[in-house]
């Protein structure tokens, strides 16, 4: 939904939309505040199923199978699409039916249908209508090209004819195609490195966060395809050694993840699922949503590294909505958390002095008995067979202690670590968050 003032942010803002299909707001804090105040309608969509959806009726197939949603509000329909004044449901989600194969749940979701128009924004288009889009850029563009009646592509470059390998998606589905005269890009989290400052390398104490991360990294093997959510895991690349055996996966398509760049390497079409500059590493590569989806579906991504708000001792995921409070929506997280063999949740222990860990979530679930691994500052829990285990905690916190602030029901394994990040330091990495900006750079 765009920005505030940006994009299709604008008519937001002058509330000329009733509804709104999305997976995620983003920064649009126009649009959440729409919704709870009843003054628009949203329909929250996981972000793979969204795209498989208009990809579905680009390709004539009416309908297909999905676990993501699965044990979720999404499953049971009933969920508040558009509220009244008085918090209450005016509007809301219709239930999808369920199937089983081989043992495992499905819901149906059946393809978007009506669109009167679709808007593709591309890098390079031809006479022909043929398009190319550049890194991060391409995500949803080849998918729902076509979906409408009349497909509509806005190009930075307009040349005689794009050479047949480069062509990301064929003119046969673009009806119209116009340069465009204005392209400031605007990157919602701008987060630059800076060099290191004169007199040497500094350090700092770990703080929960610091903590949170380091300990997450111990998750990820050498030879991993890693998925990183945003927050706290979109951060992990930047503590890694340089000569880490990882490929690192954003859900946006780029696999082959880097580090935070110097302000003189940012790049506006190279950036994370936080929405945030990020550099590329050699032999990376770049798929649009359904190609990044698929890994996931497929099981091709070893792991996922996602945030949380709360998780339960039988491994249900809470991540995308606090009722009345906050409904950012669920991007990929539940496509993520559905599909990935692993997932490790970091969050910080308790939000405030309400715990986390509960013996069941309190808010919408994100998935349901899918968590494998949660690190918090102060403790990592693994989560087997459906039972909630202890493996490590700090030295600074006893078990009653930490007893009293996890709710949930968990065993102590054995043979518990007790570790310690009081007497640790880490190299003070300059981040510079900036407001949110547009820049022009060159493309390269």
């Amino acid at each position: 939904v765009g920005l505030p003032g940006w994009g299709p942010g604008v008519i937001v803002d002058h509330h000329q939309v009733s509804k709104i299909v999305v997976s995620f707001i983003g920064g649009n804090d126009n649009a959440e505040k729409q919704y709870l105040n009843g003054e628009v309608e949203i329909e929250y969509m996981p972000q793979g199923n969204l795209v498989e959806r208009l990809r579905s009726e680009q390709a004539g197939i009416d309908g297909f199978y999905s676990p993501t949603g699965v044990g979720t509000p999404l499953e049971a329909g009933g969920f508040p699409q558009k509220l009244r004044s008085d918090g209450t449901a005016e509007v809301v989600s219709e239930k999808f039916e369920k199937r089983n194969f081989d043992g495992k749940d499905y819901l149906l979701y059946p393809a978007y249908k009506g669109i009167d128009f679709t808007f593709l924004k591309a890098y390079v288009a031809d006479k022909f209508g043929n398009l190319r889009y550049r890194r991060s850029a391409r995500n949803f563009n080849p998918d729902i090209a076509g979906v409408g009646k009349i497909t509509i592509a806005e190009a930075e470059h307009i040349v005689d004819r794009l050479p047949p390998d480069k062509i990301h998606t064929p003119g046969y589905l673009v009806d119209r195609v116009f340069q465009g005269s204005l392209f400031t890009h605007k990157i919602e989290r701008l987060i630059a490195r800076y060099p290191p400052l004169e007199g040497g390398e500094k350090k700092h104490a770990l703080k929960p966060r610091d903590i949170i991360i380091r300990r997450a990294m111990k998750e990820l093997q050498p030879g991993m395809c890693v998925n990183l959510g945003i927050g706290m895991p979109a951060e992990i690349p930047t503590h890694l050694p340089e000569n880490h055996e990882l490929d690192l996966q954003v859900e946006n398509g780029i696999v082959g993840a880097g580090q935070y760049p110097y302000f003189n390497e940012i790049d506006a079409d190279t950036i994370n699922a936080s929405k945030e500059p990020i550099t590329v590493l050699p032999g990376y590569s770049v798929s649009n949503s359904t190609g990044a989806f698929g890994m996931m579906r497929g099981k091709h991504i070893h792991m996922t590294v996602l945030g949380g708000f709360q998780v339960s001792q039988d491994g249900d995921l809470a991540n995308w909505m606090i009722p009345g409070k906050r409904a950012k929506g669920m991007g990929g997280a539940m496509d993520l958390a559905a599909c990935c063999p692993k997932v490790c949740v970091t969050m910080e222990h308790c939000q405030g002095t309400k715990p986390r860990i509960l013996p069941k979530c309190t808010y919408p679930i994100t998935a349901s008995k899918v968590v494998s691994t949660v690190v918090t500052e102060l403790a990592v829990f693994n989560i087997e067979k459906g039972k909630m285990i202890l493996k490590e905690k700090v030295k600074e916190i006893s078990l009653d202690q930490l007893k009293k602030i996890t709710p949930a029901n968990y065993t102590v394994d054995p043979n518990l670590k007790a570790v310690s990040y009081t007497h640790l330091t880490l190299p003070t990495i300059l981040l510079v968050q900036i407001s949110v900006v547009a820049v022009s750079l060159k493309k390269k």
